[in-house]
């Protein structure tokens, strides 16, 4: 009876954690779709879009970069309770301040609680669960990701209202928080093991100081590899329908279509990724992932045919699927289990930097020398990556092990 109620609080933790990310990834959605509303209500010009994600990405990479210490000190329960809890108070915070310089700042708090989500519950998963249960949490953000779009539409439709979906949201956010603070024991307690075997710790039992893991270089490779990563996600996702317009002659209709199999196969590839992880690993996932990525790159730069853009578009978005999960999961293999949790918590925070960096960089490129230079660089990110990863699984020496038999 027991035991069979371990296994029901583990499978109740699984759910709970793909739903978080499913709540995770619906205010992502929201912005895009919003934005016009907002901006003639505040009256501020389409570039003042900017400073709120400014404010929200600073946010993000803060908690991320600190999540390893935050959990050593409270956990990973009271950590997404609170991260939940603020989320939802900055998203509906929006819907009833006056000013803009308001929703700035709130936008901070959202980047907090974001950032605090993100990396408490890829360092849990990392920890307690395989890999094929990581690529279908981060398949859960896709989800999210989808449903927030039609949240803020129906809301603007049926009601002309952006705050209504902002409200809808935010509320769900604090269901989030309401059932983290209920299940608090479930993401706390530790596994009891045998009397006569010692059970290894969890990466979240180690409380390890950030000052030591700052001082290993295998963490800032490590960190890299998300910086990098991406950076050339978000740049493929932000750059291709301008590509395909304004350079390659494709219609708004066909280049929207084929922008969207980017998503759309980046989706179904880590639902897939899900199903054969524990059989494949996360090296092969990774390195055959970022191997197929190079190739879909430099079909998108050759682009012999017309459709050969969808191809490539297609083959990158399948490709680069699982490697986020992968990357993460392998985490501890790279940088070794003491600095770990920390190093998620770096890692979370590469994402923002890059995510922001690399496609503003792509972007001046391409209005200072041409728009087929998008390619390009994805050519010379993807290779970057491709090294960097390689030269992270270079196995460890005795040296690199040391603090871990202090």
């Amino acid at each position: 009876m027991r035991h069979t109620t371990k296994n029901y609080s583990k499978l109740s933790v699984i759910l709970l954690a793909y739903v978080a990310f499913i709540a995770l990834g619906m205010p992502d959605g929201l912005l895009g779709i919003a934005w016009p509303s907002m901006r003639v209500d505040f009256a501020i010009p389409l570039d003042s879009l900017g400073m709120l994600l400014f404010a929200s990405v600073s946010g993000y990479m803060t908690s991320s970069f600190l999540s390893g210490t935050l959990i050593a000190r409270m956990g990973v329960g009271k950590l997404l309770t609170i991260s939940c809890a603020l989320t939802g108070s900055a998203l509906v915070g929006y819907t009833l301040v006056p000013s803009w310089w308001m929703m700035v700042l709130l936008g901070v708090m959202a980047g907090l609680g974001a950032g605090a989500i993100d990396a408490g519950l890829n360092t849990y998963v990392a920890a307690h669960f395989g890999e094929g249960l990581m690529q279908w949490l981060h398949a859960s953000y896709g989800v999210g990701v989808t449903i927030g779009p039609f949240i803020m539409t129906m809301a603007l439709t049926a009601l002309n209202s952006w705050r209504f979906g902002y409200r809808v949201v935010g509320g769900f956010q604090f269901v989030m928080a309401a059932s983290f603070l209920i299940t608090l024991s479930w993401w706390n307690t530790r596994e009891e093991a045998p009397a006569e075997s010692v059970r290894e710790k969890r990466l979240t039992e180690y409380k390890t100081p950030m000052g030591q893991t700052m001082r290993q270089p295998r963490v800032w490779l490590s960190v890299l590899l998300f910086f990098l990563y991406v950076g050339a996600e978000i740049s493929l996702g932000t750059w291709v329908y301008t590509l395909l317009t304004e350079s390659r002659g494709v219609s708004p209709q066909a280049a929207g279509f084929w922008a969207g199999s980017f998503w759309a196969t980046f989706t179904v590839g880590r639902i897939l990724a899900g199903l054969y992880a524990q059989r494949l690993g996360s090296h092969a996932l990774v390195q055959g992932g970022i191997t197929l990525a190079l190739l879909g790159a430099l079909l998108l730069w050759w682009h012999p045919f017309q459709l050969a853009n969808l191809l490539a578009v297609a083959l990158i978005g399948i490709a680069i699927a699982p490697i986020f999960p992968a990357m993460m999961s392998g985490t501890s293999r790279r940088v070794g289990v003491h600095f770990a949790a920390n190093t998620i918590g770096m890692q979370m925070a590469a994402t923002g930097l890059g995510g922001a960096l690399i496609p503003s960089l792509v972007g001046v490129l391409a209005r200072q020398l041409s728009l087929e230079i998008i390619p390009v660089c994805l050519v010379l990110v993807f290779l970057g990556l491709l090294g960097a990863y390689r030269l992270s699984m270079v196995p460890r020496t005795p040296r690199d092990n040391e603090f871990a038999y202090e």
